[in-house]
This record gives structure tokens, C-alpha cells and sequence, in this order.
């Protein structure tokens, strides 16, 4: 049976990003608007996700689901629990991504991999259209969307779209440079929460390979 990715399949292998937020009451905003001031309104988020995966061809794996929380600026941990326990985290400086079965940790440097991906929208700073070009997408399946386009060439991504429902962001759905697209819808958000300086470190398990830096 395949392996649901992480998101980003290509650059995090994995995913770290979105969150079903409560920010302040934009009615009549944007979808652009409402994503600047879920920016500049939240420092810490903690939310549930379920992530659909499907390929170029249009077959759709598995429902994977786990718990996103995040630490602006650059701090994330993306914990994917069913069907197979895949964790990534990201401490400022670098970005662990332990997958338990394989007993294996891949790491790297955070700040080329975070520059231009969908952890950046979510993780990264306020500073948005440093690294994505923002375009307003409409409606469409009762959601306001808008369509990031990653600046780096590399980012892996060809574009991530964010939904809002009112003042909430719902879903984020990400199409990867090789035709593959993830869904996921965001649940139990808590916004601005404490969070345990802990949750953003990571050292690698006894006897587990390291590859990268």
C-alpha cells in the first residue's frame, strides 16, 4: 500500500501548512485581505487536518490525519498519525523529517527550504509576497479563494490555493510540480494558544539512520 506523502511531497516530503483560524471580522474583504490578517493576527496555531493525496492521473490514495501546530515566525511541527506516524519539524534553523517505520531522519537547513513553499505562507513571516504572487480565485465549494504562486523555481509547487469560509480558513490545496495534488480541511483550531518550547525541537531516536545535514 503506497505512503501518503508529507506535505510538501518534493521540498518538505511532507507538509507543513493552513489552519481553520478565526480572524478579525473582514465581511466584505478579500480572500487576499483575509489572508494578510490572519498573518498579522496570529503568532501560534494548533489545528487537526485530514489530507487527500491524488496523482497526475486522477487516483486518489488515502486519507491521511494528524495535528499541524505552528510558531510564527518559522517554527512548525506536522505530525501525521494515521494510517502511518510521519513527523516533521521545523526549529528556525533547521527541518527534521522522521519517518519511524524506515527508522529514518532526513534534515536541512530551514531557510532555502522554508522561502518558497506552503510552510512559508503559514510559518514564515508576514512579508508574503517576498516569496508568493497572490491572486484572487473566486468561490467555489462555498469557500473564498486565493492562488499562491511560489516565486523560487524550485519550490516544487506550481501553486497552493487557501479557502476561507467568512473570516476562517478552511482548506489549502496544493498542486506539486509533478501534477499531484494534496487536499486538506482544517478542524479543532485553537488560535494563539501556549505552545511548549519542546514541540519545535527534535532529536533524532537511537538507531536511526541521519541523512542531510
Amino acid at each position: 500500500m503506497a505512503r501518503i506523502p508529507l506535505l510538501p511531497p518534493r521540498v518538505l516530503r511532507s507538509l507543513c501548512a493552513g489552519a481553520c483560524l478565526l480572524v478579525a471580522p473582514l465581511a466584505n474583504a478579500g480572500a487576499i485581505d483575509k489572508l494578510h490578517q490572519f498573518l498579522d493576527s496570529t503568532r501560534t496555531v494548533r489545528a487537526d487536518f485530514a489530507q487527500t493525496v491524488v496523482a497526475r492521473n486522477g487516483r486518489q490514495g488515502q486519507v491521511s490525519s494528524g495535528v499541524m501546530i505552528i510558531s510564527r515566525p518559522g517554527k512548525f511541527r506536522w505530525q501525521i498519525d494515521k494510517p502511518y506516524a510521519q513527523l516533521l519539524v521545523g526549529d528556525g534553523e533547521k527541518i527534521w523529517i522522521h519517518d519511524p517505520d524506515l527508522r529514518q531522519v532526513t534534515v536541512r537547513k530551514a531557510g532555502p527550504t522554508l522561502g518558497g513553499t506552503p510552510a512559508a505562507l503559514l510559518a514564515g513571516d508576514s512579508r508574503i509576497e517576498k516569496d508568493f504572487s497572490l491572486h484572487e480565485a473566486g468561490q467555489r465549494d462555498g469557500l473564498e479563494w486565493v492562488e499562491a504562486i511560489p516565486k523560487a523555481p524550485d519550490s516544487g509547487f506550481e501553486k497552493v490555493s487557501l479557502g476561507f469560509a467568512g473570516d476562517e480558513l478552511r482548506a489549502m490545496i496544493l498542486l506539486d510540480s509533478l501534477g499531484q495534488t494534496s487536499s486538506l480541511v482544517f478542524a479543532g483550531i485553537e488560535r494563539n494558544p501556549q505552545l511548549a518550547p519542546s514541540l519545535f525541537r527534535f532529536t533524532p531516536p537511537a538507531n536511526t539512520d541521519v541523512i542531510g545535514e
